[in-house]
């Protein structure tokens, strides 16, 4: 149930939480489920915590995060497919499990459901690592290709209340990248970035549907 219309300016993650609330007095379920998509490096977990952190300050224990990215394939699977030199692209991603796991928690008729969460320590998906309870009222999403315009995460659109979209620069985007990966050799930084990265975030940038709000540079 996105606008269909132009984006809303966002400039803080409180004025998003405003939105959201506002959203959510008016419209009829027990359960709304906001996306919050952008480029790698743009800040969707970061945001996303904060705005989980905000809600359940005011409402405690409305609001719960399910990070996209535990989602991705294992390393085995991207080994044996010649993918792994390109994990976090769109294809390294168990697209149909993640819409599966959307529509139970849509449905919210479990006790509890259990979801993966990427461990970026060991870089691998932890089976069963957060439990989001029914009483939870407010699911934040978040990840890169969640309004992809693109086959097969076009099988999302529908699963989604509120969209928004981290509006970030690419030269940030690159500086915030750079760092990510400081502690690699020059030659496997470039690689990240210039074969991975960033082609991922001009992807997104540029093939992503229009968000119902678009949440200004965060810092």
């Amino acid at each position: 149930m996105t606008t269909g219309s132009e984006p809303i300016d966002a400039t803080s993650v409180a004025e998003l939480a405003d939105r959201v609330s506002d959203l959510y007095s008016k419209v009829d379920t027990d359960r709304l489920v906001i996306a919050i998509a952008g480029a790698p490096g743009a800040g969707k977990s970061t945001a996303a915590d904060s705005l989980v952190e905000l809600l359940n300050r005011r409402s405690p224990g409305s609001a719960a995060a399910l990070p996209m990215d535990g989602y991705h394939y294992d390393d085995m699977v991207l080994n044996e497919r010649g993918h792994r030199p390109r994990k976090g692209a769109p294809h390294t991603f168990d697209v149909a499990g993640l819409a599966h796991t959307l529509r139970r928690l849509r449905a919210n008729v479990e006790d509890e459901i259990a979801v993966p969460v990427f461990d970026r320590s060991i870089e691998i998906a932890r089976a069963g690592a957060r439990i989001i309870h029914r009483s939870v009222t407010l699911l934040v999403v978040e990840g890169n290709y969640l309004l992809l315009d693109e086959p097969p995460w076009l099988d999302l659109a529908d699963l989604f209340d509120l969209t928004v979209f981290i509006d970030v620069t690419e030269s940030e985007l690159r500086r915030r990248l750079a760092h990510r990966w400081a502690e690699l050799s020059e030659a496997d930084t470039h690689a990240k970035l210039e074969e991975n990265d960033l082609p991922n975030a001009r992807l997104v940038i540029a093939s992503s549907r229009p968000a119902d709000v678009r949440l200004l540079q965060l810092q």
